[in-house]
């Protein structure tokens, strides 16, 4: 099968990127969300970046007016009915991505794949929701997507070969290298990466240093390009947190257990840069520590 026409689930930063590098490789984009507003936001943020591209020099006007021709908006699943493969790019949390499948696998055609973004949860258990396991398989892009180059590429227990190779040689049209992960929780990068964001907020925490002496610490101590807690408002603490949630559920170990502060900072809605407000204050022209 030839991927010729793909569908979006969830127009955020990870469906809007997808969304954009898809387009920009030639393949035609359906973005469905779950209402106009989002979608025009997304839409907007796209031709933003694709300009951005062409100011760079990295794309020419007449790539960017492909692209931007290339997708279509909806909020009917119907309008996904000739799809070749749906990646789902919706907000990290079990339940939503379940019945979203289920609405999803009564509109499809039986050729069509099925790939899920998600970042840390079961790509097996995911995919047993579904009336077609072995064409299902996790596409874990990174944020943000067309600037990052890796695509984590994870296998359910019944995913087949063809729909390995075939999401494989996708990745590689797309401009993006693969890394093989088995189905554990959180995968290979948030496996490494959460616990060490889940760290920087318990020294936070625990008084050992302030907002800005952790990121700078890690900045110039680690030769890291962007501090932790920088980072961490970056991803959304609301995803910080799911991911830690499901390591600390899934492994059993107390090494995972989210910290206090990142719960609190969740439940007070202070999720990051998306919302002007985590580690850093955004509603300034210079990010300051909100403590």
């Amino acid at each position: 099968m030839t991927i010729k026409e793909i569908g979006i689930i969830g127009s955020g930063q990870m469906g809007g990127g997808i969304a954009h590098v898809s387009a920009l490789a030639g393949f035609k984009v359906k973005l469905l969300d779950i209402n106009n507003e989002l979608l025009e936001k997304a839409t907007s943020l796209i031709n933003k970046n694709l300009m951005r591209q062409v100011s760079k020099g990295k794309i020419s006007k007449e790539q960017l007016e492909s692209a931007i021709s290339q997708i279509s908006t909806t909020l009917q699943y119907k309008d996904l009915s000739d799809c070749d493969l749906v990646i789902e790019a919706a907000t990290e949390n079990e339940e939503t991505k379940l019945k979203i499948f289920k609405d999803l696998c009564k509109v499809i055609s039986k050729k069509c794949i099925i790939a899920t973004n998600t970042s840390s949860i079961s790509i097996t258990r995911l995919a047993s929701s579904t009336d077609r396991p072995e064409k299902f398989i996790g596409m874990h892009f990174m944020n943000p997507v067309p600037i990052m180059e890796l695509v984590e590429l994870i296998r359910g227990i019944a995913t087949n070969n063809e729909t390995f190779t075939e999401i494989q040689n996708l990745t590689v049209s797309l401009g993006k290298k693969s890394a093989v992960s088995q189905d554990f929780p959180a995968f290979i990068v948030n496996r490494i990466l959460l616990p060490m964001i889940n760290e920087a907020v318990y020294t936070l925490y625990e008084g050992v240093g302030s907002v800005e002496a952790i990121d700078t610490s890690m900045r110039l101590g680690a030769n890291h390009p962007m501090g932790p807690l920088q980072l961490a408002d970056f991803i959304g603490l609301d995803t910080c947190l799911a991911v830690m949630q499901v390591l600390y559920e899934g492994l059993a170990d107390s090494k995972y257990r989210p910290c206090p502060l990142l719960v609190k900072y969740v439940e007070a809605g202070w999720l990051g840069k998306k919302t002007n407000k985590g580690f850093y204050d955004y509603s300034q022209e210079v990010p300051k520590p909100t403590r």
